[in-house]
């Protein structure tokens, strides 16, 4: 069973200094959670993605995809000459083109919810409900070694850096 002490904040900018004022302190955050995105949290806690890695995989497999269907299509299975044209043109790049962002599109939107674990009728389990609304929290996960002492810094911290209030869950 995993414990996590979490932070309730007001204010965004608030919210940002505490982030660094935690982490020169040495204390690991493990989540922030936001109603409105806050791109400079990525920076601070050092966070990365392969989703526009996994995109330009998607994209260019399906470049090669759609290629590969119209030039059978056009040239091997049914070839029709249209005033003298050849048949191995690239009389499709339109195709190609939109079909390539769709694929990549498609295909990413469904890696992003596979990988978050969203489909319909998911329950949704937040710490503190009102981070959909209007408040900022950081969770700190509590591993089973920590002393008193040192959770009563990370409280302390917390208050010094602006937190409304201070919670303890259990997962």
């Amino acid at each position: 069973m995993k414990t996590n002490i979490i932070g309730v904040y007001e204010d965004e900018n608030v919210l940002l200094d505490a982030i660094d004022r935690l982490q020169a302190e040495g204390v690991t955050i493990s989540d922030v959670f936001s109603p409105i995105p806050l791109h400079r949290v990525w920076e601070k806690l050092n966070l990365t993605t392969r989703i526009p890695l996994a995109t330009f995989i998607y994209g260019t497999v399906g470049a090669i995809a759609t290629f590969i269907f119209l030039f059978w299509t056009s040239v091997v299975n049914y070839p029709l000459k249209f005033g003298g044209k050849p048949l191995n043109t690239l009389s499709f790049i339109i195709i190609m083109f939109v079909l390539t962002i769709a694929i990549g599109t498609i295909f990413t939107f469904l890696t992003y919810f596979l990988r978050e674990k969203m489909y319909p009728g998911k329950k949704v389990e937040l710490a503190v409900p009102r981070t959909t609304d209007d408040q900022f929290t950081i969770v700190i996960e509590r591993p089973l070694s920590m002393s008193l002492e040192e959770e009563k810094k990370i409280n302390a911290l917390l208050k010094e850096t602006g937190a409304v209030e201070i919670i303890e869950t259990n997962d």
